[in-house]
């Protein structure tokens, strides 16, 4: 997000974007994983899940169209509370994951199915330390269980896909502890108040169609 973001300011994302390779997960497809074999135990009261998949925009994007998620939030993850500043984790030094913080009511849908959907659509879980256009350990791919049981489900997943053989490479996908900041406010439900954006239109809107199109039965 940020060559391209910079750039952008200066009037030359158009020219930028073009010529960026297309990132699989950014396809108007989804993936077909599996479903998960284990999964966090429901309840009556919200859950929260904490996902970094590359330029949170597009992840926000794609989960807030879920149903059962009562909000996503876009921030900073796996750093300091005086470095989760865009300005600061621009540098690449802090540690800090972009991550969104995912509000779910797990009678709706499970934390599983978060999982199965951050794998097949929201991001490219092979690449390390990039998505599409961003490079950097920023955008790299990791979940920050929030709980014993989510660690122990994001890691048999892990293990399930990359059995199977879904993608081309392996799963990149680190499991990591640390908090979550959110990140300033006009990164906020950017994809939404932003659509005409070229790095939405370019990278983000395909993520949503494909979810949109791949998983119907979960989209509001």
């Amino acid at each position: 997000m940020r060559p391209a973001h910079i750039l952008m300011g200066l009037g030359a994302a158009v020219a930028v974007i073009a010529l960026a390779p297309l990132d699989p997960a950014s396809a108007e497809r989804a993936v077909p994983v599996p479903a998960a074999r284990v999964d966090v135990p429901g309840g009556n009261r919200p859950q929260t899940a904490i996902l970094a998949g590359g330029c949170f925009w597009g992840v926000e994007a794609v989960f807030s169209q879920m149903k059962g998620v009562r909000a996503v939030t876009a921030g900073y993850a796996g750093g300091t509370a005086d470095t989760a500043t865009y300005a600061q984790v621009s540098t690449e030094t802090t540690g800090h994951a972009e991550a969104v913080r995912i509000t779910y009511d797990p009678a709706v849908v499970s934390y599983a199915t978060l999982l199965r959907v951050f794998f097949s659509i929201a991001h490219d879980p092979t690449q390390v330390n990039r998505q599409g256009p961003d490079t950097g350990p920023s955008y790299r791919s990791a979940i920050f269980p929030q709980t014993p049981e989510q660690a122990r489900v994001a890691r048999a997943y892990i293990a399930q896909i990359d059995a199977a053989h879904v993608f081309p490479a392996p799963i990149a996908t680190r499991i990591e502890q640390g908090r979550f900041f959110p990140a300033e406010a006009y990164h906020q439900d950017f994809y939404a108040r932003n659509p005409r954006h070229p790095y939405i239109v370019r990278w983000d809107k395909p993520k949503v169609a494909a979810f949109r199109t791949g998983w119907p039965q979960l989209a509001r």
